[in-house]
């Protein structure tokens, strides 16, 4: 008999062989395809290729692949591509995938190494995403190559809801970040393309979000140059981005996404641009139902394509061929985009053997890798700010007892902000102060809802797993589970289990994705993202006997049962979490039996079972009952992604449509955190969101502020880190916090006199580029290795920092440059370099800078229509943020010589 040792023996070097036939088999079935058809002759130029592949459709075939849902074309062997893919700060909405610091906290690190390290990392679990698809037959939404990100609009107004998928409000700091960022995901293959990254939205767009599809931004020539456009001016010739997405407002009368004045006299003229354009999702509708700058959809999609949209994610473009029959645009014109889009997917591999593209070879275990987890946590870390500190962080270990209170620090919503993937293991804020606690008793309580007037299904807690069984007889606890690949729960279940608690949220995701990646579901046990439904059965033994309130909550519909009977129904679709709960009267040990159903039908998914006891104190006297009994309260409250973003139904005080109206905190928490500083013990403030805070009074009344911004899956962990000295926190503010009754300019003014460290005049609460550290940085002896420059010349700016403190720890050095006879219209000072250095205690080093005026000191001016280097005598300010300058020096600017 063989034994299996030595049958695995023979079996391998078969498998070899047959492998390698198999493709020395589809090598030449393809040299025979290319021979037909020349597109797939990879010999031949990706434009060429292109060419030759549009020569041989329809126009009306051509037409279809102008759209983001593209069409498969099967008598030319073109496969169906959807082109919309999120990648802002990790593969969005396709399921499990890592989930790093949204946007802005990925700016507040400072450190353009580590945000090139976490842009090689999304692309890696892009690509490996996309080939696992490939295999499953899926060319769907969110399943491709094309991504959408990064997000470099300036971060002009605080109250922009979407200001947090943002780099801030610095042009330097969001061109050196976006530069990074792109690289990370395009790769640096001399040629395949790993993705194309998308540089959006070109380019005066931030808001209002209730007005995008109508507005009209008008700045002054001189704010467009110098504030809006360099970011992109950098991508577009540093970072060599493939993609530009347009916006939906009017910019100077034209729609962006079908601007020739930005798109073709800018961007392809001036900058050299040679990738596709996009426009943002249904603003070619917008150019005739909403601005009216034309009449009717075929000539909003032959304007758009004349002035250098390619690509439409919409619908419009389905009129080009009724445009082109009405002499409204040449087909030449079309040919000309629809070449252009393919030598993009050409150039990225997709029609090309697998073992010719590098990155075809990224194997689908690479996604959520511990190392990615790593990777998160560390930036998670660097992305902490410290605002305040009065020396009661670190948190002494000596503490017998933490209260943590507060809305968002057992919400996993905090850590993710807006365009997320599902994150496998996400460890709250809660969870990370208990793990970072090491034997300090933590206790929590929510206190009080997010917002006033929301109807908050977080709020009330789970019904855990000691009061549910699955069957009578059964030793475990939990309730059975069964998962349909339908929604109205026929046939048989994919998958059966026991859940502990239903407490899930999977967002655009599948409830099996974590299952399949660890290898725990097997072929055919898959649920699809959308279109499934879970009945959860079993039997619930409540503790005590009394009056409950018994809550359900899902995205979309959900049925509860209890002893047969309906207690609850909401067997609809929901475009958001909806809850609903019934008063129940129950008796203690009494088992009743207990069914809850849920389906999904597309996109976001979520579901919970709740429940408040009988006698329970309201949530707010709880949190200062566990409050009075601590030594030390943390308070984790501010935003989530569920009140600020992307064109929101959301009309809460202080919020209106994704956007803010008041910078404070929301009423409710402001008034438990008055409450809690009421009680005499020590209250440290952790605050959550995607923008900057008016919190005076706290900064007024507490020793420690630190802000968190949404940290990504690792976020708790990085926090109870900081908070207990296992991490010095060194984030940067990428934004100004202003107070809450400074007046800031009207909001759909995109003027920039008066808005950012720039142009403010005021006194902010906390300025850009501030943050705090567990150590002291000292500087001497900047200096410059020349008293004047050329306006074409290099000046090398040197300066020695020290860390004079007691703990290693890193420090932003800053350089900002400004004008000593500053002109109307020029910025008060700018941000021209800035390095992340760590340093040991007692350790010195000399950091450097190289200052080319081409580019630093550059300004628009009117007369000359263009940018002009004005000579004179500058001001070197290096420091540790825009207000806390350590050291000044000044050099001269030549007059250039005619």
């Amino acid at each position: 008999m063989t034994s299996s040792v030595s049958r695995k023996r023979q079996v391998v070097p078969c498998l070899r062989v047959l492998a390698v036939g198999l493709a020395l088999s589809a090598t030449a079935t393809f040299a025979h395809a290319a021979d037909e058809r020349p597109w797939l002759d990879p010999s031949r130029s990706f434009e060429a290729r292109a060419a030759s592949l549009v020569a041989q459709m329809t126009l009306e075939e051509k037409a279809g692949q102008m759209q983001n849902a593209a069409p498969a074309i099967e008598r030319l062997g073109v496969p169906a591509y959807d082109w919309w893919n999120e990648a802002l700060h990790g593969v969005a909405r396709a399921g499990q995938a890592t989930v790093f610091p949204q946007a802005i906290g990925l700016a507040a690190t400072f450190d353009v190494p580590l945000m090139g390290e976490v842009a090689t990392t999304i692309s890696d679990e892009a690509r490996a995403k996309h080939h696992q698809f490939i295999r499953e037959g899926a060319h769907g939404r969110y399943q491709g190559l094309t991504f959408w990100s990064p997000n470099i609009n300036i971060f002009r107004d605080p109250r922009w809801g979407r200001g947090q998928e943002t780099y801030g409000e610095d042009p330097y700091l969001t061109a050196r970040m976006g530069v990074a960022f792109v690289r990370g995901l395009q790769g640096d293959d001399p040629v395949y393309r790993k993705l194309d990254a998308t540089a959006k939205h070109f380019a005066v767009h931030s808001g209002p979000e209730a007005d995008r599809h109508h507005f009209d931004a008008r700045p002054h020539k001189r704010d467009l140059y110098d504030t809006y456009l360099p970011a992109f001016e950098a991508l577009v010739k540093e970072g060599d981005v493939d993609a530009v997405m347009g916006a939906y407002n009017r910019v100077y009368g034209e729609s962006a996404s079908a601007s020739r004045f930005l798109l073709r006299d800018v961007l392809r003229r001036d900058w050299g641009f040679k990738g596709y354009v996009v426009s943002d999702c249904w603003a070619i509708v917008d150019i005739w139902k909403h601005h009216k700058i034309v009449a009717t959809r075929e000539e909003a999609a032959a304007l758009a394509v004349k002035n250098g949209t390619e690509l439409e994610c919409g619908e419009e473009y389905a009129t080009l061929p009724a445009a082109v029959r009405k002499g409204l645009i040449r087909e030449a014109e079309i040919d000309a985009a629809v070449t252009q889009l393919f030598a993009a997917r050409m150039r990225l591999g997709m029609f090309d053997p697998p073992e010719r593209v590098r990155w075809a070879r990224i194997p689908a275990t690479t996604n959520q890798a511990p190392a990615h987890d790593a990777l998160a946590l560390k930036a998670a870390r660097a992305s902490l700010v410290l605002l305040k500190n009065d020396g009661i962080l670190p948190l002494s270990r000596e503490l017998k007892r933490i209260a943590v209170i507060g809305p968002t620090a057992d919400d996993t919503m905090a850590l993710l902000g807006n365009y997320y993937g599902t994150p496998a293991a996400p460890v709250t804020l809660l969870q990370g102060i208990r793990d970072a606690a090491k034997g300090v008793e933590v206790a929590y309580a929510r206190g009080v809802d997010l917002v006033e007037g929301r109807d908050d299904p977080a709020a009330t807690p789970l019904i855990e797993a000691a009061y549910l069984r699955p069957s009578v007889d059964s030793p475990e606890r939990g309730l059975r589970g069964e998962y349909f690949r339908n929604r109205d729960l026929s046939g048989t279940p994919v998958l059966v289990r026991t859940d502990a608690h239903i407490g899930f949220r999977w967002d655009r995701g599948s409830p099996t994705d974590n299952l399949q990646a660890r290898g725990e579901a097997g072929p055919g046990q898959g649920i699809p993202a959308d279109g499934f439904a879970i009945r959860w059965s079993g039997q619930l033994v409540p503790p005590v006997s009394g009056r409950y309130r018994i809550e359900a909550a899902a995205d979309d519909g959900f049925r509860l049962y209890l002893d047969g009977k309906r207690v609850l129904d909401h067997w609809t679709d929901s475009d958001r979490l909806r809850s609903d709960g019934v008063e129940l009267d129950l008796q203690a040990g009494r088992a009743y039996d207990l069914r809850l159903e849920y389906y999904d039908a597309e996109r976001d998914a979520a579901v919970r079972l709740a429940w408040r006891m009988p006698g329970a104190k309201p949530p707010f006297e709880e949190a200062l009952e566990i409050a009075r009994k601590a030594d030390a309260v943390v308070f984790v409250g501010g935003l989530t992604g569920d009140v600020e973003g992307e064109e929101m139904t959301v009309n809460y005080p202080g919020f209106a449509g994704g956007d803010r109206t008041d910078l404070r905190l929301p009423a409710t928490q402001r008034a438990l955190l008055e409450a809690l500083h009421g009680t005499g013990k020590p209250v440290v403030l952790v605050l959550t969101g995607g923008s900057a805070l008016a919190v005076e009074w706290a900064d007024a009344h507490l020793p420690a502020i630190l802000m968190s911004w949404y940290p990504g899956q690792r976020g708790g962990t990085a926090v109870g880190e900081a908070l207990f000295g296992d991490a010095n926190p060194a984030g940067r503010l990428p934004v100004t916090f202003y107070r809450a009754d400074q007046a800031m300019p009207a909001f759909d003014d995109y003027t920039m006199e008066g808005r950012t460290y720039r142009y403010f005049r005021g006194t902010p609460l906390y300025p850009f580029g501030h943050g705090l550290s567990y150590t002291r940085f000292d500087y001497r002896g900047l200096r410059t290795d020349a008293p004047s420059v050329a306006a074409d010349g290099r000046l090398r700016v040197e300066v020695e920092v020290a860390n004079t403190g007691q703990r290693a720890g890193e420090e932003v050095v800053q350089l900002y440059v400004r004008p000593l006879q500053a002109g109307p219209g020029d910025a008060q000072q700018d941000l021209r370099g800035f390095q992340r250095i760590q340093l040991s205690p007692g350790e010195k080093r000399t950091v450097s800078f190289d200052l080319a005026p081409a580019s630093a000191l550059r300004r628009y001016d009117d007369a000359a229509e263009g940018y002009v280097v004005k000579p004179g005598r500058y001001e070197l300010r290096v420091g540790a943020s825009s207000a806390d300058v350590r050291a000044r020096a000044t050099f001269d600017v030549e007059a250039r010589r005619e």
